[in-house]
């Protein structure tokens, strides 16, 4: 048993997370690093995006770049994203990828089926959001979600 002390009534109760609606939210990456990949071989850029106005402030969504890897295509998918990136924030040549932060951009978000559950029934497949382009942020702030439009690129975990 552990002894705590801790009063519940001032502190507000954690609530179920919820996936962002498909839509386009005026976001800004907060957090970057060069993480490895599953299986050791590869590296990719990890970016943590904060949704910036409307119903939805604040939330997060997760991209992975996978920049070094035995698989050109994937190298090419990547550098495509993380080149729509740079022009969405203009950052046309970085050298560090803090140089990306906290510059507004446009992320298209879509609500997809986890792969990692593709052995499971429909019905038991856990969804989650998936980034599927980035474009110039506006101006004027977002008051909420809009119809995602399908791209080619983005893939965000959550």
């Amino acid at each position: 048993m552990a002894q705590i002390s801790f009063d519940a009534s001032g502190v507000e109760p954690a609530v179920p997370f919820e996936l962002l609606p498909p839509g386009k939210y005026r976001a800004q990456i907060v957090q970057s690093e060069m993480q490895a990949t599953k299986q050791g071989d590869g590296q990719m850029l990890w970016l943590e995006f904060d949704v910036l106005d409307g119903p939805f402030q604040g939330r997060k969504v997760w991209e992975r770049l996978n920049l070094v890897n035995r698989n050109q295509t994937t190298v090419e998918i990547a550098q495509r994203q993380l080149s729509a990136i740079c022009h969405a924030v203009d950052r046309i040549q970085v050298t560090d990828s803090e140089q990306l932060h906290f510059r507004p951009l446009l992320l298209t978000v879509a609500v997809e089926m986890d792969k990692r559950d593709e052995h499971l029934p429909v019905g038991q497949q856990r969804k989650q959001n998936r980034v599927k382009g980035y474009a110039k942020a506006s101006g004027a702030p977002m008051a909420a979600a809009t119809r995602a439009v399908p791209a080619e690129i983005g893939r965000a975990h959550v």
